[in-house]
């Protein structure tokens, strides 16, 4: 599973200190996972401007454009916090994600290579019988790459870049539930029956495969999660 340690990589030369200091925070936050019960949410600007070997200035500029993208909360004496949501949130956040993501796998049936849609079902050789509940990290991450994988098989410029805002919380709700119950093995079950449809280019059942997919997670936090009150 994914750790709930916040860490991050050395900047790229590429682009200007400001946006390099963004990216590398963003993508060091969407690295956690942060519905761990030991997420460390609390950001140091002190240790983050020695780590990162930039003044507070871009640092704080690269802050106040995750907080105006609902990643980070600035409180005035408290520092910089992670947001991390309600279950209700979480529960209207994946209804969001469930019908942007069937819209992917309906153009994705229209649109996608055979060897992207080939690629889909190479994801999970190994997991079947079991094997997904015996290696859940692995299972975890295969899992989280596969749903990018049909976002991006949409072809779908704007709908990846709407989804792009949820994936922080939708990766870690996946991440942290994955292991709960029997959610791994029926969700192996589910892919394959999504790749079938995607392979067979039925539109229909694809969208509605993916949709029910979704759903029955957010189901899942409705009824069992009590750790996100």
């Amino acid at each position: 599973m994914d750790s709930p340690e916040f860490s991050i990589p050395p900047l790229e030369a590429t682009l200007s200190l400001k946006d390099r200091t963004y990216r590398a925070l963003k993508d060091a936050i969407c690295r956690m996972n942060i519905y761990a019960p030991d997420a460390q949410l609390r950001l140091d600007e002190r240790q983050l401007s020695l780590q990162l070997g930039i003044s507070r200035t871009p640092l704080r500029e690269a802050l106040a454009r995750l907080e105006q993208e609902g990643m980070v909360d600035i409180i005035p004496r408290r520092g910089v916090l992670i947001v991390r949501k309600t279950k209700k949130e979480i529960v209207e956040l994946i209804v969001v994600w469930a019908a942007l993501e069937s819209m992917a796998a309906r153009l994705a049936t229209q649109n996608a290579s055979a060897e992207d849609i080939g690629s889909l079902r190479s994801m999970f050789a190994g997991f079947e019988g079991g094997a997904a509940g015996a290696r859940i990290d692995e299972y975890s991450e295969r899992n989280i790459e596969f749903h990018q994988a049909i976002l991006r098989m949409s072809g779908c410029g704007l709908l990846l870049e709407t989804a792009d805002k949820l994936f922080l919380h939708v990766r870690g709700v996946r991440a942290q539930t994955i292991g709960e119950g029997d959610r791994a093995s029926r969700s192996v079950i589910d892919h394959m029956q999504i790749i079938e449809a995607i392979e067979a280019r039925d539109t229909e059942l694809a969208e509605r495969l993916v949709r029910e997919h979704a759903l029955n997670l957010a189901d899942h936090i409705d009824r069992n999660v009590t750790y996100l009150d």
